[in-house]
């Protein structure tokens, strides 16, 4: 654990939540402390499964880059249900933790990619031709998903194998066609920070293409992204919006929700991801966003 500075009488303490991999936090996740603590806030940064930790004692507790929690969802799970002033909440961190939550949106009404879930042990035909990607349904970063040209008996035999090698280990998989406009026009991820109704749009950012094959085996806890600054259509805040407007509970309980979309392949802008546990939010890429989160966690402690 470290402390920014020691709490004074009466000012509110708040833990940003990290792994052991980044004690310190990731470096984007830093800049929130400065703002915090110009606001008056004590911060600690805390690994989220450290002992003996006194979580009740914080008036408010952030989770940032937990990022090692995909090998130990459960743990990460039942870790979450402990903690009483959690942002966000344990719930909705069970909810998002698992990718079959795009099947609750789509039933709602928003665009998401097509997916074909396999579970452990199911029998899987790969389609005759076309692009694919094939992830697990528990990941974060990019990390075991690969991309396959199923026209290709080679990259027919790799998903194949790919997908075995996530049933052999329990991991439902998901198979999703490859949306080629990530590929030119790219990811954008919009980002918002929690309002007295609901999260408020913040800033977006372009992320360009991380999938160039096959699944590729590796230890990192993360794929580096290229990542520029992008201003959002009111097309892709309409869709942002009608996605948060569908997460159970309420999206006012939300302090912070990132909406990645790429644009399908009639152009308009459809769900890949509904970031609301340990989403990078790109403080540094647009001025002033690290600010407009210091001001909902400052809103939030106010309203507890």
């Amino acid at each position: 654990m470290t402390h920014d500075h020691q709490p004074t009488r009466g000012e509110p303490r708040v833990a940003l939540v990290t792994c052991t991999d980044l004690p310190d936090l990731e470096p984007d996740d830093r800049l929130l402390r400065a703002p915090l603590a110009a606001r008056g806030v004590c911060v600690d940064t805390v690994t989220w499964d450290a002992p003996d930790v006194d979580w009740a004692g914080y008036d408010l507790v952030v989770i940032r880059s937990t990022w090692d929690y995909i090998a130990r969802r459960d743990e990460f799970v039942a870790w979450a249900r402990t903690v009483p002033r959690l942002a966000n909440p344990a719930d909705v961190v069970v909810w998002n933790t698992d990718k079959r939550y795009l099947d609750a949106l789509s039933a709602a009404g928003v665009p998401t990619v097509p997916t074909t879930w396999v579970a452990p042990g199911e029998p899987w035909q790969p389609p005759e031709r076309g692009e694919y990607v094939v992830k697990p349904a528990v990941s974060a970063g990019s990390l075991d998903s690969g991309r396959y040209d199923l026209a290709d008996p080679e990259h027919r035999r790799l998903a194949t194998d790919h997908l075995g090698r996530l049933g052999a280990a329990g991991r439902v998989a998901m198979v999703q066609p490859y949306l080629h406009a990530v590929d030119t026009v790219g990811e954008t991820a919009l980002l918002f920070a929690g309002g007295p109704t609901g999260p408020v749009f913040s800033h977006a950012i372009r992320k360009g293409a991380m999938l160039a094959g096959p699944d590729r085996p590796t230890a990192e806890l993360f794929h580096a992204e290229r990542i520029d600054p992008r201003t959002a259509t009111p097309e892709q805040l309409a869709v942002a919006e009608r996605t948060l407007a569908a997460v159970p509970g309420g999206a006012e309980r939300l302090l912070y929700a990132r909406v990645d979309l790429i644009p399908g392949p009639d152009g308009t802008p459809v769900l890949v991801e509904l970031e609301l546990t340990e989403p990078s939010l790109f403080l540094g890429h647009a001025e002033g966003a690290a600010d407009r989160f210091a001001d909902a966690v400052v809103a939030r402690l106010h309203s507890a």
